[in-house]
């Protein structure tokens, strides 16, 4: 049985920084999508980055977010920097189980964790 556990989210102030992680059990990292979506309320899943073969990130974060990953500990990371009010959402990390999606969109993955909650406000 897989399963993810998100950690790491908080409140911050804009401009501040978190790291996020994700613990999995149950799954051996590989090459298949690893990746990190967040869904602020009223919106969709919206992807932020993913990592496969390469490193992707969506524009709305290029730069100030860096995807990491540490397959012996079948762990995945999220560097957040020069956080901004609308990055704030609750993140979920997630991976795949299958070849053949683009890892760039939530129909890529397979398994979720529950997500944790990120709050950027003065």
């Amino acid at each position: 049985q897989v399963q993810l556990v998100e950690s790491g989210g908080g409140s911050v102030q804009p401009g501040g920084s978190l790291r996020l992680s994700c613990a999995a059990s149950g799954y051996t990292f590989s090459d298949y999508c690893l990746g990190w979506f967040r869904q602020a309320p009223g919106k969709a899943r919206e992807g932020v980055a993913a990592i496969f073969g390469s490193i992707a990130y969506y524009s709305s974060v290029k730069g100030r977010f860096t995807i990491s990953r540490d397959d012996p500990k079948n762990s995945l990371f999220l560097q957040m920097n020069s956080l901004k009010p609308e990055d704030t959402a609750i993140y979920f990390c997630a991976v795949a189980s299958r070849y053949g999606g683009s890892c760039l969109r939530p129909e890529d993955y397979d398994f979720w964790g529950q997500g944790t909650q990120v709050t950027v406000s003065s």
